[in-house]
């Protein structure tokens, strides 16, 4: 069982860097671990299906232990105690009894209650029967532990206590998943894992403090999906819709909600909304630009003139008063200060002192209203879009506020705070964003969040002091439910979830959903579909996306998705009937729609280049592309109208297909096709790799990408009929040792034909040899095969990374070598990136390294057969200068030359948050792309080094080009490596 070691942190923001630091941590640690008594739950431990000695039995042959929770206690634990009460009957097929205020007659119970607030509870610790002394006056603390002889007649008791309402609340739920109750069954359709016998195994379990004060989700861009799966199902954003969310944010031990706002008022919408919340134990807050808890569409009902504070200040400031005074007792965090109306700036400059009185006056309101002390009243500050600039220029708020640090709304922070404005009593927050409606495009469909970024971004926040709020967009809820799920797991304590744990924690995810057997393949299918869709988002998605002739990506994208889909469904096949809708919604539906308009779009691109270039098939794949379209639509209305009975209709009706700029289409919109009239003849064309070119129409020479004895590649040439008529096809290389897996043929549309070399029989030195195609009429087209046999250095001799075809394509995690020192280490993040994983240093908070020949550094071994000028490109994740300086930094240098310094951010501006073209660039391709040039003075081994000098750099790729790199989205497929295998 691990340590409770609540609110310490491994890296101190204030003095990190020295070792007396690093001794002090050890000393402190180690005094934690023999002082702290209670300890914390290893989620898996505590539940047995055989009986445990001196354990407690919870159900067994269809009896299960009375519940036992007090009257007097919150009406929300009462309420959680008939949720428990409906999920062991659901598992075992029998209600335990729930008595409140009596003990009943049985020798084993289970005892619900809040310390302070239950009785029952209380006179256990009176008795000291139950020791609390580490839980009581904590935030939020559960504590489940075995007790004996707790009453007369009882000779054990299972304890449920909590140190507050949600504490209590947070046990509950607790062993409602241990026993199989998933927190998505309703959301999900994930069943019950049926169980006739359950035991709690002996000890005290408690996951502590939670190391995050408050974390949510925010329901936004609700509309269609959400808004028409409310209305039908419930009639609206109602109390029978929002407790369906309250119970889900509190099985994910989250405690914090921005409710639906689009056209919908949480408080006036329905006045049993906001109490239901505040039974339940979730604290309500409104969004980045809707103050004092009203929500944006209030305004539009109830206000009058202009929201404008410097024309209509009075109007507002009644306006606000009038939902303070609303909002009474119930537990909130009150947004201050004020955007524009409709998400908008409040003006096209940063008025800071407008917005300095704004805040003051709103305070003013709040104690008045509630008549309370203004520092024990919640309140946050978003520093969102252009708002930021107003923070960046000096503005404050009091200490008391927390300040609400944001993403840019693709995932990727922009500002942290300073560790000397860590102090402040309000601390700080993050807003994060797993759904978005603006520039460059809407993201609202589909799960396009990597856990692993989240994770990079979300660690990073948190060791930067960011843990008063952690509150995530989530769109319609739908189909976020994974990466949700880790928002909130990791919000809880983001020091027990480490970068080497994210593949583990994917698993234990699927297992908990589907059961163990299948878990691995289900969690790798997980992480698959998410590195997929965030490569580039659907929305986001052309024809042009990815190269259909360079690399052989855009086959290879589309191969991809559909081996994927086809393992999801072979696993599916395999579970249980039960598992067949929740399964399809978490895990099978989102590859196969991706796959579907990957490939569509893939289709519209061959489709229009073999338009262009005559072939016969070109009508086919037009066909095949509106085929692929009307799937789109299937996939659909059954995930709407047949999956679970039809019990998520609208769900999936937002727009995706079609997209022209920022705002989404009224409806999907067929990609563009090309038919053209094909000649009742018999005429031979041939395309090759890595060209859009077809001979013989082009005068220059065709030339296949290079071949090498070292990474010994395969290349195609494509025959093709540009006529009705089918016609017979020879190909003659003219060296024995050139191969091709078919010589000669019939072509009614076209065929594929692969080339590649017999190394054995190839003579040393460099070739170019002629492959003859002859077709129709004695037709014929010459390609020739480049190939490269030096005599040196041989195939076992070589070292690092090989150059070929003008470049040197690398991933990150395939370093030679990685240098720390003593406080510097780096660390592989699994599966983040576009094509493998991700490398970065840690801690994330150390001072800028000043280099020197012992810095810590990445160094990548290469053998280039190319001297001179080159070009390095770095593919980094996205990030944002969130620090305070001029910019992120690295360094990178080849061998023993003076390493090359570049300022990630150097020219890049937000003025007033228009969307820069640099910004639009690096979250549309979800990478950033940096070039260095340098000189190499010979050919041969050399040594790429990779220098840290600011924290929070991420890299994914490295692509050394020393001559011409052919255009692609994701750059070539790493090049050969003998160490690697």
């Amino acid at each position: 069982m691990v340590i409770t070691m609540n609110n310490f942190r491994t890296e101190n923001l204030n003095n990190l860097y020295s070792i007396g630091c690093n001794l002090l941590y050890s000393i402190v640690f180690l005094a934690l671990i023999f002082s702290n008594v209670a300890s914390a739950i290893d989620l898996d431990t505590y539940i047995s299906k055989n009986k445990v000695t001196n354990g407690f039995t919870l159900a067994t042959s269809r009896k299960p232990a009375p519940l036992v929770v007090s009257s007097k206690d919150f009406a929300g634990v009462i309420r959680i105690s008939k949720h428990l009460q409906k999920d062991i009957e659901n598992v075992t097929g029998t209600a335990p009894k729930l008595f409140t205020d009596s003990i009943p007659k049985s020798n084993e119970i289970v005892i619900i209650g809040t310390i302070g607030k239950s009785p029952i509870i209380d006179q256990l610790i009176k008795n000291k029967i139950l020791n609390v002394d580490n839980i009581i006056g904590k935030w939020e603390v559960s504590l489940i532990q075995t007790i004996e002889n707790p009453f007369p007649n009882v000779e054990r008791a299972l304890v449920i206590a909590g140190s507050d309402k949600r504490g209590t609340i947070y046990g509950i739920y607790d062993l409602s998943e241990k026993i199989g109750v998933s927190p998505w069954y309703f959301w999900a359709d994930v069943p019950v894992q049926k169980k006739e016998n359950i035991y709690i195994k002996p000890g005290r379990y408690t996951y502590g403090e939670p190391k995050v004060k408050y974390r949510g989700i925010f329901i936004n861009d609700e509309a269609p999906a959400l808004t028409g799966w409310s209305r039908v199902r419930f009639g609206g954003f109602n109390s029978k819709f929002y407790e369906h969310v309250f119970e889900l944010i509190l099985r994910l031990k989250g405690n914090y909600l921005w409710p639906a706002m689009w056209g919908s008022a949480f408080y006036d919408d329905d006045p049993e909304n906001p109490r239901l919340a505040d039974e339940y134990g979730v604290v309500i807050g409104t969004s980045h630009h809707e103050p004092m808890m009203r929500a944006h569409d209030e305004w539009r009902r109830y206000g009058k003139g202009a929201w404008n504070y410097e024309k209509n200040d009075s109007t507002l400031r009644d306006f606000w008063s009038q939902s303070i005074k609303r909002m009474g007792t119930y537990e909130s965090v009150v947004t201050l200060a004020m955007r524009g109306d409709g998400d908008e700036a409040m003006s096209p400059t940063a008025n800071v002192a407008l917005l300095e009185r704004i805040v003051a006056d709103q305070r003013k309101i709040l104690a008045d209203v509630t008549g309370k002390d203004l520092t024990k009243i919640p309140q946050v500050w978003a520093i969102y879009k252009e708002v930021q600039e107003y923070y960046d220029k000096g503005m404050r708020v009091p200490d008391d506020v927390t300040i609400l640090l944001c993403d840019d709304n693709w995932g990727n922070v922009r500002k942290l705070p300073k560790a000397s404005d860590l102090q402040r009593s309000g601390g700080f927050g993050m807003y994060y964003h797993y759904d978005f409606v603006g520039g460059p495009r809407n993201y609202k469909w589909l799960n396009t969040s990597q856990i692993e970024r989240v994770w990079e971004q979300m660690h990073l926040s948190y060791r930067y002091g960011i843990d008063r709020i952690w509150i995530v967009n989530v769109g319609d809820i739908k189909p976020m439910e994974f990466p949700i799920s880790f928002f909130l797991d990791f919000a809880w304590d983001p020091e027990k979830i480490q970068a080497s744990d994210l593949p583990e924690y994917s698993r234990r995810w699927a297992e908990r959903q589907f059961g163990a057997k299948y878990s691995k393949e289900i969690a790798e299918v997980l992480n698959k579909y998410t590195k997929f869709n965030s490569r580039r988002k659907p929305e986001m998605l052309d024809p042009n996306t990815y190269s259909l002739v360079n690399y052989r990506e855009a086959e290879t994208v589309v191969s991809e998705y559909n081996s994927l889909v086809e393992k999801a469904e072979r696993v599916g096949k395999k579970l249980p009937k039960e598992y067949s809708d929740g399964f399809y919604q978490l895990i099978l539906h989102q590859p196969s729609a991706c796959a579907t308009v990957n490939e569509l779009y893939v289709t519209v691109g061959k489709n229009r280049l073999y338009a262009n270039q005559g072939r016969a098939a070109t009508n086919n794949f037009a066909r095949q592309a509106r085929e692929l379209f009307k799937k789109d639509s299937l996939i659909t209305h059954y995930y709407n109208n047949v999956m679970a009975n039809g019990k998520w209709a609208h769900m999936m009706d937002q727009t995706h297909i079609g997209y022209t700029y920022w705002q989404q289409p009224d409806k999907n919109y067929m990609p563009e096709v090309k038919e053209i009239q094909i000649p009742n003849i018999a005429d031979m064309g041939v395309a090759i790799e890595g060209s859009e070119k077809w001979f013989p129409n082009e005068k220059s020479e065709a030339i296949l990408p290079e071949f090498d004895v070292y990474n010994q590649q395969t290349y195609y040439i494509e025959v093709f009929n540009r006529g009705k008529i089918p016609f017979q096809y020879l190909i003659e290389p003219q060296k024995s040792w050139i191969k091709t897996n078919k010589n000669k043929g019939k072509i009614e549309t076209e065929e594929r034909i692969w080339v590649s070399i017999d190394w054995k029989k190839t003579p040393k030195g460099k070739h170019r040899i002629p492959i003859t195609i002859t077709g129709p009429n004695k037709a014929q087209v010459v390609v020739y095969a480049i190939v490269k046999n030096p005599e040196n250095p041989k195939l076992n001799q070589i070292k690092g990374f090989v150059e070929s075809n003008g470049y040197v394509s690398i991933e990150a995690e395939n370093y030679s070598n990685a240098i720390g020192n003593s406080t510097i280490n780096w660390i592989t993040i699994p599966n983040l990136g576009r094509t493998a994983s991700s490398v970065t240093a840690m801690p994330v908070v150390v001072e800028p390294q000043t280099l020197t020949e012992d810095s810590p550094r990445l160094e990548y071994q290469v053998h280039l057969f190319t001297a001179g000028e080159l070009n390095v490109h770095f593919y980094i994740s996205p990030i944002q200068n969130f620090g305070y300086g001029e910019g992120i930094r690295f360094a990178s240098s080849f061998n023993d030359e003076k390493p090359q310094i570049i300022n990630i951010q150097e020219g890049e501006v937000i003025p007033d948050w228009k969307y820069p073209q640099w910004w639009n660039q690096m979250v549309s391709d979800n990478v950033k792309k940096i070039t260095l040039k340098h000189k190499i003075q010979k050919p041969g081994e050399q040594v790429l080094k990779f220098w840290l000098i600011d924290p929070g750099v991420v890299l994914q790729k490295i692509i050394i080009v020393t001559g011409e790199l052919k255009p692609s989205y994701l750059g070539p497929p790493q090049s050969f490596n003998r160490a690697i295998k």
